[in-house]
């Protein structure tokens, strides 16, 4: 039921805001000459899928977690689209392909060992990764590993059509800040 959820609001969520993601895509091309930012991720049963966002770090930005980076490395607009979540938008796109769902554990980098380690101890790989969920309105990150596993082990047991419309609801209407830069 959960999966039928997330395709259709995934399929309506481009099909209505379509314009919304040409308008960041064109700002994207004169912010950094490319709007999309494309990384190997952990998936479901810890299978590489692609994930895709709207960049929001200069291109040569090396590919590490998000907590790792300074913020003089997010452009101007990069920091807008952190901040309010529209650099997720892409990832819309991974829901309707069957790699994501709207609400799951954020998939994490390969080299995030001792995420890894902690989300397999609690079988979190079973599920989709998601662009929200517990963790995320908690203002979690993948700075704390053993916390955002017990997080995600805690949502995915509670996991139904009311926590699911709940985590989309409060992620939208700005609960939790995403991910944390270093000053």
């Amino acid at each position: 039921m959960l999966r039928l959820l997330d395709f259709v609001l995934a399929f309506f969520g481009l099909l209505f805001l379509w314009p919304v993601l040409l308008l960041i895509t064109i700002i994207g091309y004169f912010d950094t000459g490319s709007p999309l930012f494309f990384q190997t991720r952990v998936g479901r049963h810890q299978k590489p899928f692609t994930l895709i966002k709207f960049r929001t770090m200069a291109v040569d930005t090396a590919s590490m977690a998000t907590h790792l980076l300074k913020k003089d490395n997010a452009t101007k607009l990069g920091r807008f689209l952190r901040k309010t979540k529209l650099d997720e938008l892409p990832q819309l796109i991974n829901v309707l392909k069957g790699e994501m769902s709207l609400v799951g554990p954020r998939p994490s980098l390969f080299n995030q060992k001792d995420l890894i380690t902690a989300r397999n101890e609690k079988n979190i790989y079973n599920a989709r990764p998601g662009i929200t969920g517990l963790a995320q309105i908690n203002q979690v990150d993948m700075s704390t590993p053993e916390r955002l596993a017990e997080l995600d082990a805690q949502m995915l047991k509670t996991l139904d059509i009311k926590h699911y419309v709940k985590y989309i609801f409060a992620t939208v209407t700005g609960r939790g800040s995403g991910d944390r830069l270093q000053d």
